[in-house]
């Protein structure tokens, strides 16, 4: 029978419905994905082998959650990702405020309605969509928002005393029975409000002015906290953690190519700037590269983590700069250049907490060190690794790109160059393209200038050149050689 066609109770009955709760609803459903081989949390890249087993089998063991880790590292998304695993639709007593089964009524309203209509009491259903609710943790958070408080206005509308259990205003909460319910930032939520779940979780007993209303809520709890806050802005009382079923660690991801796949996924671009800004794939790694160097970095503080909503704001405003510059110059296609990683520094100083050496460094400087700390580390993947100690009259792979700065007078790259002028003036630079054509001979001509441009970055950061910002671009020089022409 279509659920359209079961509105009473009675119906309801006569269809065969069984009620399950949320966490057997959650298990069952689990269990059917696993057996069947598909995916269970898609979109959720890089905990295949850590995170999502742990989280499996806490669902399976119908257990509260407390998920843990620094931010950006997709603790909320993993719990929305949980309402897929409901079913599609659940019955509810209408006009319930707190979701009763039809079939195991807890409310008063849903008892009293029940034993006046029997049968033909109207029921309603409620989609996997709206079973999800979300509190952020803050310290102005109370009992009342969570839990319930009487109500005045309803106690004089009804004509009720405040004895009568009718006059509470249930919280957030109890509206979510049988639903999940996500606490973000656990820790910040003060301690005699984290002492208020207590029983919730435990026996559904819920206290309000003195009512105790013995309520066995039906809900999936999920909590987040960042192992930051436990020592900073607070902590999970020890009874509240004692109660929480299973404690799941995130991570950031791994390799390069996990977090490509992030930050492809989550970017948002629009149809026309795809299309416009062509990203080679060296650019796309360089700038995931930024966010594995900021997590060493000595300027940057580790506890508080590196969140991966930084690569996507980077690389938004990486194709945001090339799509700029292509507008200006009223070209319909371009390609990002290694320049053009400028244009994301605002993504990083924003993204970013500084240690006492990274205030002293400036924000700017720190993320223009990340860029070359990310530059400096990939060289070796695509040529020779450059020695810090050389001898002097010793060729090396580099040394005609070397001398070749050595005997002009200068080499400028300007920020706002149509691509026909940029490619003019990478090419002028012989052996940058002899360089390519030994060590990456199957470079796409497409990717062929980004490259050049690297290696002149990476040459600055091995201190074989230098690299100045003029009015509006780079200068690219000998080390030494303006030394000597001043001589």
């Amino acid at each position: 029978m279509k659920i359209e066609n079961i509105n009473t109770l009675g119906a309801l009955i006569k269809s065969g419905y069984q009620s399950k709760s949320i966490k057997d609803e959650l298990r069952f459903n689990l269990r059917q994905k696993i057996q069947s081989g598909n995916p269970v949390f898609q979109g959720v890249h890089g905990f295949e082998n850590s995170v999502i087993p742990e989280l499996e089998r806490a669902i399976l063991s119908r257990h509260n959650i407390n998920l843990l880790g620094l931010r950006g590292q997709a603790k909320t998304r993993l719990a929305r990702k949980m309402i897929e695993l409901l079913d599609e639709y659940i019955p509810f007593v209408a006009g319930s405020e707190i979701n009763d089964d039809p079939l195991k009524p807890m409310s008063r309203f849903a008892k009293d309605l029940i034993a006046e209509l029997g049968d033909a009491t109207p029921i309603a259903w409620l989609h996997r969509s709206d079973r999800f609710f979300e509190k952020l943790a803050t310290p102005d958070v109370t009992v009342a928002d969570l839990i319930g408080d009487v109500d005045p206005i309803k106690a004089a509308n009804l004509k009720l005393s405040y004895a009568d259990d009718r006059v509470i205003h249930f919280g957030m909460i109890p509206r979510a029975n049988r639903c999940i319910f996500v606490i973000n930032e656990l820790p910040d939520l003060q301690a005699r409000i984290q002492v208020a779940l207590f029983n919730i979780l435990q026996e559904g007993d819920i206290q309000i002015r003195g009512f105790k209303l013995r309520l066995p809520l039906d809900m999936q709890f999920v909590f987040t906290a960042n192992p930051e806050d436990y020592t900073n802005r607070g902590s999970i009382v020890t009874p509240l953690k004692d109660r929480i079923g299973s404690q799941i660690l995130t991570h950031y991801p791994e390799t390069i190519a996990i977090a490509r796949t992030i930050t492809e996924q989550e970017a948002r671009l629009d149809t026309f700037q795809s299309e416009m800004v062509h990203v080679p794939a060296l650019a796309k790694d360089l700038l995931e590269q930024i966010s594995f160097e900021a997590r060493e970095s000595e300027f940057i503080d580790n506890k508080s983590g590196v969140s991966a909503r930084m690569s996507i704001t980077a690389y938004e405003n990486l194709l945001s700069t090339a799509e700029r510059r292509a507008l200006k110059n009223r070209e319909d296609k371009t390609t990002v250049r290694l320049s053009d990683f400028m244009g994301i520094i605002p993504a990083i100083t924003g993204k970013v907490e500084l240690v006492y050496e990274g205030e002293q460094e400036g924000a700017t400087e720190v993320a223009q060190h990340l860029i070359g700390d990310a530059i400096h580390t990939f060289l070796p993947a695509y040529f020779p690794k450059i020695e810090k100690l050389e001898k002097s009259d010793e060729k090396t792979p580099y040394s005609d790109i070397i001398d070749w700065f050595f005997n002009e007078s200068g080499f400028e790259l300007l920020d706002d160059a149509t691509d026909a002028v940029y490619q003019k003036t990478l090419d002028s630079i012989i052996p940058l393209e002899i360089l390519i054509k030994k060590y990456q001979p199957e470079l796409s001509k497409e990717d062929r200038y980004f490259m050049k441009e690297f290696i002149l970055w990476s040459l600055v950061e091995y201190d074989k050149l230098s690299k100045d910002r003029v009015v509006s671009g780079y200068q690219f020089k000998d080390k030494f050689g303006s030394y000597f022409s001043q001589l």
